[in-house]
């Protein structure tokens, strides 16, 4: 069952959605007030007006349906529909006595001026309609020119004025709301994608370290036991051993990357923790299984280190190690050191390769080079608000130092560190 006020509601979408239904329903709807306005007398002996002592002439009806029918495109052309109906009003006032109250046009005409132009063009046309035809109403009319009906013409037109400037005003103000609502909404929306983005860069760098480390591992133990299958099978068992664990670290770290990219609903959601500097004895044992001989001179694992920048110091050593294993040829050693300098952690990794800064990925020595580990790892570290330097050192083989700050600050420049100063390229 329909109810009043759901029928009121969809009455006023209707209206709403025809604009011209509308004004022309409120143009029939002033002309019944106007003729029935008509029929009564002002009365001049002071007793009020009475209804049913006059009739209104046919002149006085034909400018009431004239100025009814300028209503109808009040919304178009609101200056002419103004014009029109104060000329008709002002006719009204200067050839019938009794006039007509045809003025009732004028008014719903002068607030839809007023409601739709600037404050200054509404005072402008508000003074000159209530100046005209309020003179009009007191020069040729037969009442005194203080009667309440000329009052009363001054105070209709200057109410419309008032009535739509108000108006005008509210909508502007509704209008401002809403399009600051829609602005935040977009700058929400890019917030959003910016943070999506940010976190996709982040994921593609956890999979690149992931994926290059471990398959690294498994192709050179892979290497070894091929090589050695037929004579020292023992070692090539050995290196399948370690092909084993490689490949099996490499699918619990890619799910708990990739588990990442789950919905919040999906089913067996990954709850191993991110790796760090906890796990590093682990991760330079694969290193040394691989043939690497590692020396871990430092390795400051005390508490307070941020989640962020464990991570951040567990990727950058396994990327300059597997680097190291790839780049630096044979025999060549690494060095790993992890210090906490005042409110910064430095993570230093060196080695005595004698292959050239060249083969190093991401070198800036290369810039056709495919690789992208030290990029990966400066974009890492800057994104925590450090700095890190790679290049070849001095007699020979190649250092990768980084700064994090131990509190985050994601989104300052990089700044230069104190490794700046001992000549490597950036």
């Amino acid at each position: 069952m329909t109810t009043l006020p759901s029928g009121f509601a969809r009455a006023r979408r209707w209206l709403r959605d025809h604009p011209l239904a509308f004004d022309a329903t409120l143009a029939f709807c002033v002309l019944i007030a106007m003729i029935c306005g008509s029929f009564a007398d002002p009365g001049k002996g002071g007793h009020g007006p009475t209804f049913g002592t006059r009739t209104p002439e046919a002149f006085s009806v034909l400018l009431m349906v004239l100025a009814a029918s300028a209503l109808v495109l009040r919304r178009r052309h609101s200056m002419a529909a103004l014009a029109v109906t104060g000329g008709l009003t002002a006719t009204e006032y200067i050839f019938m006595d009794p006039p007509a109250p045809v003025v009732m046009s004028t008014v719903i005409a002068l607030y839809t001026v007023a409601s739709r132009t600037d404050r200054p063009t509404t005072w402008r046309v508000g003074l000159l309609t209530m100046g005209i035809l309020t003179m009009a109403a007191m020069v040729f009319g037969s009442t005194p020119w203080y009667s309440q009906e000329n009052l009363g013409v001054f105070a209709w037109t200057g109410m419309a004025s008032a009535a739509g400037d108000a108006v005008r005003s509210r909508r502007a103000f509704v209008d401002a709301i809403r399009e600051r609502a829609e602005r935040a909404e977009r700058t929400r929306e890019e917030e959003a994608r910016r943070r999506v983005a940010e976190e996709r860069l982040r994921i593609a760098r956890d999979l690149h370290d992931v994926v290059a480390h471990h398959i690294a591992l498994v192709n050179v133990q892979a290497g070894v036991a091929a090589h050695v299958m037929d004579k020292r099978p023992d070692q090539a068992k050995e290196a399948l051993a370690h092909v084993r664990d490689a490949s099996r670290s490499a699918l619990n770290e890619l799910r708990v990357t990739v588990g990442l990219l789950r919905q919040s609903g999906d089913p067996e959601a990954p709850t191993e923790p991110a790796p760090g500097l906890a796990v590093l004895d682990e991760l330079v044992d694969t290193f040394r299984n691989a043939g690497l001989p590692v020396e871990v001179a430092g390795a400051d694992r005390g508490p307070g280190l941020p989640a962020a920048v464990d991570l951040a110091a567990y990727r950058v050593i396994q990327e300059a190690l597997t680097n190291v294993r790839k780049h630096a040829g044979a025999g060549a050693r690494a060095e790993v050191s992890v210090v906490r300098v005042g409110t910064t952690a430095e993570i230093t990794v060196l080695d005595n390769g004698r292959g050239s800064a060249a083969g190093r990925p991401g070198a800036e020595s290369t810039p056709d080079g495919g690789g992208h580990g030290l990029l990966g790892m400066r974009e890492r570290v800057t994104a925590l608000g450090g700095a890190l330097t790679a290049g070849p050192r001095y007699g020979g083989g190649f250092r990768v130092h980084a700064i994090l700050p131990l509190e985050a600050r994601t989104g300052e420049p990089e700044q230069p560190g104190p490794a700046a100063a001992t000549g490597e390229r950036r």
